[in-house]
């Protein structure tokens, strides 16, 4: 087997950082840019289509946008789909869903293995610690120029302890609290979301209650971190069946 590897986004911080990893893990076969560059030597295909079908798998970190598109396109060409766009909408998360049906796809919130180590932590504390006695919160912190809020992680935090407490993140989740607001609902998983100057990523999940709190933190220093883990689940999900894969199979946890 080949690991032919594309990245869609080449040209962005991430793919950059992508290109790299993936010229050191395998063959970079190369990508695609909105912008219709990328790095010195990389070659650039015209469209997701036609990096498809030279591709043994793509990993996609580009804009919300995209992913439906992207997800009809990689389908077709039986591609597997490594996907780190977040901020996308029910209907395309559908799409990806859709997706999976026909080919492998892994679409995490976040692929560094530490991150993965904390979504299983939250998810296993939301189901020891009961809502009506402690109180669960999420803080996260990110560069000045991300534009979703709050952070793919943090959601991903959240719906981890939803699902340790057996209830729907959307049904629980509050986001923005100012002015009277009125005490704190039981059930709450809330949000607190930070932005400024070139934070990589950091994520707090805090169970506080009457007699003590538990907080477990996560820092990024360096986006090299996401890189290597997106790389090593495109290298990980060839040769799998079709589905919609994890992080946590990954990493066998």
């Amino acid at each position: 087997m080949t690991n032919r590897i594309g990245i869609s986004g080449i040209a962005g911080r991430m793919g950059r950082l992508l290109a790299e990893e993936a010229a050191s893990a395998g063959t970079l076969v190369g990508g695609i840019d909105r912008t219709g560059t990328g790095p010195v030597g990389a070659v650039l295909f015209a469209d997701i289509s036609a990096l498809a079908a030279e591709s043994d798998v793509v990993v996609d970190f580009t804009h919300a946008s995209t992913v439906a598109g992207h997800a009809a396109a990689l389908a077709a060409a039986g591609t597997p789909w490594v996907l780190g766009t977040t901020g996308y909408s029910a209907q395309d998360a559908e799409a990806i869903a859709q997706a999976a049906k026909v080919i492998p796809v892994i679409a995490a919130p976040n692929y560094c293995p530490g991150v993965n180590l904390l979504l299983l932590l939250a998810e296993k504390l939301g189901a020891a610690l009961p809502a009506g006695q402690y109180d669960a919160e999420i803080l996260e912190m990110h560069h000045r120029q991300k534009v979703d809020a709050p952070s793919g992680t943090a959601l991903g935090l959240g719906r981890a302890v939803a699902e340790g407490r057996g209830v729907k993140l959307e049904e629980v989740m509050v986001t923005s609290r100012s002015g009277h607001t009125g005490p704190r609902g039981e059930q709450e998983i809330g949000f607190a979301t930070l932005r400024g100057g070139q934070v990589v990523g950091s994520h707090t999940v805090m169970f506080t209650a009457g007699t003590e709190q538990i907080a477990l933190t996560h820092h990024a220093f360096d986006r090299r971190v996401f890189a290597t883990g997106a790389v090593r689940a495109a290298l990980w999900l060839q040769g799998r069946q079709p589905g919609l894969y994890t992080m946590r199979d990954v990493l066998g946890f």
